[in-house]
């Protein structure tokens, strides 16, 4: 590698290890030594804490590694390490990140419209967020910036059980800007929240809950789910023998002989024609024709 190189990578510098040095990583002369269960052990020297903790089979780990001479124990790593990740999951998991809400409102809101203002402010204190009430001048309202600041310190004195003033109002440009903090943190609100989710359970036992509830709360009582039992097996059934045709019966009485003649004609005899219907004549047609009969007669 050149040396424009390894400046480059000193510039740069390296990848800095936040663990613990562990054994053979440790490289100072002596230690002060503790056993696994907190005893102190003094000051030996480094290959010597190193055969304990090879005959005790642990490890020794560099916890204070400023002190002079450093500090190590004899401890399992592995499992230090395990137990160190579930504690930071759990402080993670109570954990609650406050979040600020806002509010607008006008000086000449109308009380309606002020009582639901009002409703989410409370709704947000309980939660334990944090309030940004904002009061919007327009036009010749900003000559009257005391309608805005008594409108706060009204909505202020509404909540008051809910939540206190943390930031006075103040005028931002055309805007008037008040913060209201919540007297209790999120993460009680959550548990509160959580305490009574289960009273209303507790209560309602023959309200239903989903398939995922329900074996999250068998998993926690130990039970075993239940076997499903299999279906009955369905007999098939009697195959159906198709019926035999029956003789159709005949929907006219049959003639005798004497009567089928008579009635069936005689093939040199002239059929009579039948008269065609008299065709439908209009107006003057029936004129002309009733002048021809009055003529004739």
């Amino acid at each position: 590698m050149s040396a424009q190189g390894r400046g480059n990578r000193r510039s740069q510098g390296g990848h800095i290890s936040v663990e613990p040095r562990i054994n053979e990583r440790i490289r100072v002369p002596e230690v002060r030594l503790v056993g696994p269960a907190g005893e102190q052990v003094g000051i030996v020297s480094i290959n010597d804490a190193l055969r304990l903790a090879q005959e005790s089979d642990l490890d020794l780990v560099e916890v204070a590694p400023t002190a002079r001479p450093p500090v190590c124990k004899l401890m399992d790593y592995g499992k230090f390490k395990y137990e160190s990740a579930l504690k930071a999951r759990e402080s993670r998991k109570n954990q609650a990140q406050t979040v600020i809400k806002e509010i607008k409102l006008r000086p000449k809101i109308d009380p309606h419209d002020y009582g639901t203002k009002k409703a989410h402010v409370e709704r947000f204190l309980r939660q334990g967020d944090k309030v940004k009430v904002t009061i919007m001048f327009r036009g010749r309202e900003q000559s009257r910036p005391e309608l805005g600041f008594r409108l706060l310190q009204r909505l202020a004195g509404d909540v008051e059980e809910l939540g206190f003033v943390e930031s006075q109002p103040r005028q931002d440009g055309r805007n008037m800007i008040m913060v209201i903090g919540p007297h209790r943190r999120k993460s009680e609100a959550r548990s509160e929240a959580r305490a009574e989710r289960a009273t209303r359970d507790a209560q309602h036992p023959e309200r239903p809950i989903s398939r995922q509830r329900a074996a999250v709360r068998d998993a926690e009582a130990g039970e075993q789910p239940a076997e499903v039992q299999p279906a009955a097996e369905v007999e098939p059934a009697a195959e159906v023998q198709p019926a035999a045709p029956q003789p159709a019966e005949a929907s006219e009485p049959v003639q005798d002989a004497d009567t089928a003649a008579a009635s069936t004609p005689e093939a040199g005899e002239a059929q009579p024609r039948p008269e065609p219907a008299p065709a439908a004549r209009s107006g003057p047609a029936r004129v002309a024709a009733a002048s021809k009969a009055s003529a004739r007669s």
